[in-house]
């Protein structure tokens, strides 16, 4: 039996790794390129020239705080930077980024460095209460003409901590990421990913020893800098998740529009067949008195798959899931911070879509606020509203009766506390037509 406490500590010997090679070799003093799986599409615009200097981590400074470009690109003035420019001692040293989730529990700590001319970073994401683990290790190249990420790890994730078991899903895998930057605004995606999938629940017997072979081409028009579009072209199981868009630096008037077709191959090692196309468009507007609004559309099909043998699909231990030649992790899900905030049911399945608008609204900006002992410096009051459906056919597009609605408030801030720079993010939301109550959610950044 997979036992947690075991798994633990190899995992973090993994996080640790990257800093015993950073100080192997002899450290670089150009400036720390922005983080390898956060900021794709900035790090391009720093491989089509040299890689240059850069200022502080792509995900440290949210967008209604600080629109500050983060490559070597000249600095727009409408963009103010909150922060200090780092110095080279600074950028030579190793800074962990540590991410916190609530009421998930949920942990995500990162320690990076360049290495040379070769990024390396080791992040472990663990959940204190379902006990889930993941753990990475990726490698960034940045060449004058595109850039090349290498990464491997491993996740393990438990069932539920009112479930009372230790049933778990597991997920090895390695993965080639390459970038093609043709201006800053634009960028071509392709991902070559091998993973080999292991659970030892009984519902989930048609995936157990399988590998999943597949192949992901993308592009990307617009705003270089949003988390979740970013996630869609390239590594997804690593990303940040945040509550609200403007953590992702979007700046006034920025747009964006990501595409992908991802197809997995039965051919050689895949035991899986089909073929997925995944949307994403993102818009904000300027309002009156320094508020302003993001808007989003998210919407994803396949275009193809194997359904199982007759005998198998009648099986009553397979959830809809299990009755098709896709991983469960490639389904689309309708829940989640990146999708309806207040959903609390996990829905899954071959079709998707859903529209979230968030409206911030500036208490104060770029001040000095003493209370409970650390210095507020930025705080913004939210309203969010979301609305999709999720299902395993195409008339879910149509049937509007079976669209999920939600709705909430929120507030996202900064402080600082000694050398220490936060971001902390709540909302509280509730669906309407949807089992559950409201749902409040938390998340903590640090930035040093």
């Amino acid at each position: 039996m997979l036992r947690r406490r075991t798994i633990l500590p190899i995992f973090l010997a993994l996080v640790l790794l990257p800093a015993w090679e950073a100080r192997a070799g002899a450290p670089s003093p150009e400036a720390q390129p922005t983080e390898a799986s956060e900021k794709t599409s900035s790090e391009a615009q720093a491989s089509t020239a040299a890689p240059e200097a850069a200022t502080a981590d792509p995900d440290d400074v949210p967008a209604p705080l600080t629109d500050a470009p983060q490559t070597a690109a000249p600095v727009d003035e409408r963009h103010a930077p909150l922060v200090d420019q780092p110095s080279e001692e600074e950028q030579q040293a190793l800074f962990p980024k540590l991410n916190v989730y609530f009421p998930e529990g949920e942990l995500d700590l990162r320690v990076n460095r360049l290495a040379r001319k070769v990024f390396v970073e080791g992040q472990v994401k663990y959940n204190f209460v379902d006990g889930d683990i993941s753990a990475f290790l990726r490698y960034r190249y940045y060449g004058y003409q595109r850039t090349y990420q290498l990464s491997v790890f491993d996740e393990v994730e438990f069932e539920d901590i009112e479930e009372f078991d230790n049933d778990f899903d597991r997920t090895r895998g390695i993965l080639l990421l390459t970038e093609w930057p043709q201006t800053f605004h634009r960028r071509t995606f392709i991902l070559t990913e091998l993973d080999r999938i292991t659970s030892n629940k009984q519902e989930l017997f048609f995936d157990t020893g399988k590998t999943n072979l597949f192949v992901r081409l993308g592009y990307q028009i617009g705003t270089p800098n949003d988390e979740r579009s970013n996630a869609i072209v390239g590594e997804d199981r690593a990303r940040v998740e945040r509550l609200f868009t403007a953590f992702r630096k979007v700046g006034p008037g920025d747009a964006g529009l990501t595409g992908a077709v991802t197809w997995g191959s039965d051919f050689t090692l895949g035991d899986f067949d089909y073929a997925k196309l995944e949307v994403s468009g993102i818009k904000r507007f300027e309002l009156p008195r320094g508020a302003f609004l993001f808007g989003r559309v998210h919407s994803g099909t396949f275009l193809d798959y194997k359904t199982l043998d007759r005998d198998l699909e009648e099986d009553p231990r397979l959830p809809s899931t299990g009755r098709y030649s896709i991983p469960r992790a490639e389904f689309f899900r309708l829940d989640g911070r990146d999708n309806l905030k207040g959903l609390d049911e996990r829905l899954r399945g071959t079709e998707e879509i859903h529209f979230t608008t968030e409206a911030l609204f500036p208490w104060f900006v770029h001040e000095q606020r003493r209370f409970l002992k650390v210095d507020w410096r930025n705080w913004y009051w939210v309203l969010y509203a979301g609305t999709g459906n999720i299902g395993f056919d195409r008339n879910i597009y149509t049937e509007l009766g079976d669209y999920t609605y939600d709705a909430g408030v929120g507030f996202e801030s900064s402080f600082t506390l000694r050398n220490y720079e936060f971001f902390l993010s709540g909302l509280a939301a509730q669906a309407f037509n949807a089992e559950g109550g409201v749902k409040a959610s938390l998340s903590l950044k640090s930035y040093h």
